[in-house]
């Protein structure tokens, strides 16, 4: 098992070292192509950007979906000082990427670096905080620039903004990750599954699929998935906060989320599955949250559908998570596909 964790954690390293906000994908879905190839798999390349691959198996299929596209922003304009004036791509708090680093990608494959900023970040000149939400944020260039005349001529409205706060530490001093592109790492844990199934020649109960998504921040991601799918289930952050059971070093079982319930039996099968394994784990609701799966539900498939992920902590923030969380859900996912 350790040389499996290992190889989940560089492949961590790998993916969140590839900037991949929705919409800008194309370098994250590439490497996820040559990984799987190198493994001896067949993956596909769907249109929209999504990568598939099956497994293993015959009969009844199953697909286990991660998304690989991060929150991220867009410049939505350039204002008169040059500075730039972004959109979000997702879900996350301006707070959060208030004073961080980032890195503008320009359609004619330049890349430029900033820092996200209120526009009023001096203590010692603002006579009050302003709100950090999206009209009162702005980015500036490390250049040196204060109209729109150099920036107009390097880049346009339209490129991609990646918000620059990945950190992962050390796991083999402390076992702990600690990564805001955090979805990459369930992508790296079923990467990790998919090696597993190829060194033990594994022999599975079912058809087994992966389906890596590039538009899960978005809503989309999951809305197209082979026809003969039956069950689908998300392999994304498991919540931790104050009431629920969860913490980063468990694998979460997602009853509910702001989509409704998850499939009974199929949440009730992972429960069980991870009770007789003897792992750490918890079923949880998650009040604001959504996955790829329900994407495939709203799309019409007739599919049973489940969600479970390692624990993560401060999610959309600075998110934490724990490289015992990442065993208890590849074990889960490893024994699940087998029964």
């Amino acid at each position: 098992m350790q040389n499996y964790l290992e190889f989940i954690g560089n492949e961590l390293k790998a993916l969140t070292s590839i900037p991949s906000p929705s919409g800008y994908t194309k370098d994250v879905a590439a490497y996820l192509m040559k990984t799987l190839s190198d493994m001896g798999y067949e993956p596909q390349l769907s249109n929209k950007g999504n990568v598939f691959v099956t497994i293993g198996g015959e009969g009844n299929p199953l697909v286990l979906a991660a998304h690989v596209d991060t929150l991220g922003a867009m410049v939505r304009s350039v204002k008169a000082n040059g500075r730039l004036r972004p959109t979000t791509l997702g879900g996350h708090q301006w707070s959060t990427a208030d004073g961080e680093n980032c890195t503008i990608h320009t359609r004619y494959g330049r890349v430029y670096t900033g820092v996200v900023l209120n526009t009023e970040p001096s203590v010692h000149v603002a006579d009050s905080a302003v709100e950090t939400k999206e009209e009162n944020m702005e980015i500036l260039l490390d250049e040196n620039v204060d109209n729109t005349n150099y920036v107009c001529g390097e880049m346009e409205n339209g490129d991609t903004i990646k918000i620059v706060f990945n950190r992962i530490v050390d796991w083999s001093q402390v076992e702990t990750l600690v990564v805001n592109d955090v979805d990459k790492l369930s992508a790296s844990i079923l990467l990790g599954l998919a090696k597993c199934v190829k060194d033990e020649s594994i022999a599975l109960s079912r058809k087994v699929s992966l389906l890596f998504t590039v538009y899960e921040e978005v809503g989309h991601g999951g809305s197209f998935v082979a026809e003969d799918t039956t069950e689908m289930i998300s392999v994304d952050m498991g919540c931790v906060g104050s009431d629920l059971g969860c913490t980063e070093r468990m694998v979460s079982i997602c009853a509910k989320d702001s989509g409704g319930p998850y499939n009974y039996d199929v949440t009730s099968a992972l429960a069980e599955t991870a009770k007789e394994e003897g792992l750490d784990y918890a079923i949880d609701v998650y009040p604001h949250y959504g996955s790829d799966v329900e994407a495939t539900l709203r799309a019409g498939y007739d599919i049973r559908h489940g969600l479970v992920g390692p624990g993560v902590y401060a999610s959309h923030n600075y998110e934490r998570s724990h490289m015992d969380g990442v065993k208890n859900t590849l074990l889960l996912l490893k024994k699940y596909i087998q029964k």
